[in-house]
């Protein structure tokens, strides 16, 4: 069981955030999980001919099949929403002394033969785990962040809706199977215990991670903010392949062009996002938008700066109602 105490001040300072590195990070343990290709299937099988490299192997050393990661590779976001680059300086800025604790630590449950000249010589180190993030995101995690970051920001805002609705005891209740509140901490089913303490009046870091399916991960010890991660709602959907409507019947009902925006809007997206994904400029979809939204196929919600598209239940049955199978019963 892992337990982490809250002051009163902490659980005023309960917070979410989305962070690109924690998916990196996590999708490394993903690729030596065969748990995950039960999700995360058709992503591994995209990314498994292009990702062998040095920098796969130093990540592998960091980032064991099972047991403890050195908490510095994975820093608490300062805001909601940040960049890998955010992600990665906030690594090269750890201190010298506290990447030799912890990456000794990790020796000592997994060693590896890299191990020790991380130790020996810190700075290096944060120079080569920086680099091998970077180098690893573009190839394995970049070219689908855009869908992974719609399904996280679905996500974050059902757990605000439900915070707004309910309290902080009916978003724990609803966030994991192994995540309890109470009011002065928060426990966490695992089959270890909790080796360090947080400092008090640092708050809580709630971060939905797609690649920590199924059980998620935690920060706990000093000096880190304390952090748990779950996998977001909706996750089972996250690599299916959308529905080609170019010669359906919605295509005749009411165009291309709008029959592939209620396709596309399998997860929340903006104006912008899903122009570049139809190849359509901006204000000529906001016109469709407008036509479907009026229609009530899809809705819209906004979310910090921007406004999130997505498909209704109406929009669904038509989408379903398009199938080849439906089409031709």
């Amino acid at each position: 069981m892992i337990t982490i105490r809250l002051s009163p001040g902490d659980v005023g300072r309960i917070r979410f955030a989305l962070s690109p590195v924690w998916e990196a990070v996590t999708s490394v343990r993903a690729l030596s999980n065969n748990t995950a290709r039960s999700v995360h299937g058709p992503w591994l099988q995209k990314v498994q001919p292009i990702i062998d490299g040095p920098d796969l192997t130093l990540l592998r050393a960091l980032v064991p099949p099972v047991g403890y990661i050195p908490d510095f590779i994975t820093p608490a976001p300062p805001r909601r929403m940040t960049g890998l680059e955010s992600g990665l300086a906030a690594i090269a800025a750890t201190p010298h002394e506290l990447v030799v604790d912890e990456i000794g630590k990790l020796h000592d449950e997994t060693p590896h033969p890299l191990l020790p000249d991380l130790i020996a010589h810190p700075a290096k180190a944060l120079d080569l785990i920086t680099s091998a993030l970077e180098s690893y995101w573009r190839r394995a995690i970049e070219p689908d962040w855009r869908r992974m970051r719609s399904l996280l920001q679905e996500d974050l805002a059902f757990r605000l809706d439900e915070l707004a609705s309910g309290g902080i005891e009916r978003l724990f209740r609803n966030l994991h199977p192994s995540v309890r509140f109470s009011v002065s901490r928060i426990e966490i089913d695992r089959p270890f215990a909790c080796d360090g303490e947080p400092m008090a009046g640092q708050g809580v870091l709630l971060v939905p991670c797609v690649f920590s399916w199924p059980a998620g991960l935690s920060v706990t010890a000093a000096p880190h903010v304390p952090t748990i991660t779950y996998p977001p709602r909706g996750l089972g959907r996250l690599w299916e392949d959308r529905q080609d409507t170019t010669d359906s019947p919605l295509a005749d009902l009411v165009g291309r062009t709008r029959a592939a925006i209620v396709s596309h809007l399998d997860l929340p997206m903006s104006t912008t996002h899903l122009a570049h994904q139809l190849g359509v400029s901006a204000p000529t979809l906001s016109v469709h938008l407008s036509i479907l939204r009026n229609a009530g196929v899809v809705d819209s919600r906004r979310d910090g700066r921007a406004v999130l598209y997505y498909r209704t239940s109406l929009g669904s049955q038509l989408l379903i109602a398009a199938t080849p199978l439906a089409s031709t019963a």
